[in-house]
C-alpha cells in the first residue's frame, strides 16, 4: 500500500459515492488549500471506506505557530454551525483543535508540532489501510460492521484482531511490521493460516 496517495485528496474524486461527496465539500470549502503550509491531511474513516452515519472529517495539520493557526480558522470557519476551538497540552505536547458542521458533515481540524505523516491519526489510518489491503473484503465488511454498532475504528481493528491492551498504541506498535508478521498475527487471531 502506497500511502502517499493519501496526501493529496484527488484519489477521492475516484472513490466511492461518500468520497465524491467529501472531495466536493472539501473542495467548497478550499479547506486543504486554505490549510496547505500546515500539510493538512484527511484521515479517519472515509479515506478507508469505512464510514457509517454519523462519521467525521478530519484533517489533520502540522502547526508551529498556534496564534496565527487559531486566527485562519476562525476567519475561515468560524461563521459554520457548531463552530468551536480548544487548545490544551497533552503530555507536553500542546494541540489545537477546531469543530464545525457543514453540509450535515462535522468537521474536525487538528494541529500540533508535529509533521502529519509521523502525526498517530495518519498512522493509524496507514495500518489500517495496509490490514484491509492484506485480508480484504471480509475483514473489512466485520471492520465496518462493528463501526455501524458503535465501536471506534482503532477498538474495532484490536477486536477482530484480538489485540490485548489499549487499540490506538497496538495499531501503533504494528505499524512497521512487514506483511508476514501482519499476516502471523491475522493468522493467530483467526487460526486459519
Amino acid at each position: 500500500m502506497n500511502d502517499n496517495h493519501f496526501l493529496n485528496i484527488d484519489y477521492l474524486s475516484r472513490g466511492t459515492q461518500t468520497q465524491v461527496q467529501v472531495y466536493g465539500i472539501l473542495k467548497r470549502l478550499r479547506l486543504m488549500d486554505l490549510l496547505k503550509e500546515y500539510n493538512p491531511i484527511l484521515v479517519g474513516t472515509v479515506p478507508l471506506d469505512l464510514d457509517v452515519p454519523g462519521s467525521d472529517l478530519d484533517i489533520i495539520c502540522e502547526v508551529r505557530e498556534f496564534d496565527p493557526f487559531e486566527r485562519l480558522i476562525t476567519r475561515s470557519f468560524g461563521k459554520e454551525e457548531e463552530f468551536l476551538f480548544t487548545r490544551r497540552r497533552v503530555q507536553e505536547i500542546e494541540r489545537i483543535k477546531a469543530n464545525f458542521n457543514y453540509k450535515g458533515w462535522p468537521i474536525e481540524i487538528f494541529g500540533q508540532a508535529i509533521a502529519t505523516i509521523e502525526q498517530n491519526g495518519f498512522k493509524h489510518m496507514v495500518i489500517e489501510a495496509r490490514l484491509i489491503e492484506l485480508f480484504g473484503i471480509r475483514f473489512k465488511d466485520t471492520i465496518k460492521k462493528l463501526k455501524a454498532e458503535g465501536i471506534k475504528t482503532e477498538p474495532a481493528f484490536a477486536q477482530v484482531l484480538r489485540l490485548e491492551g489499549d487499540p490506538y498504541e497496538k495499531l501503533l506498535e504494528i505499524y512497521d511490521w512487514s506483511d508476514e508478521e501482519l499476516r502471523r498475527l491475522w493468522a493467530d487471531s483467526t487460526g486459519v493460516v
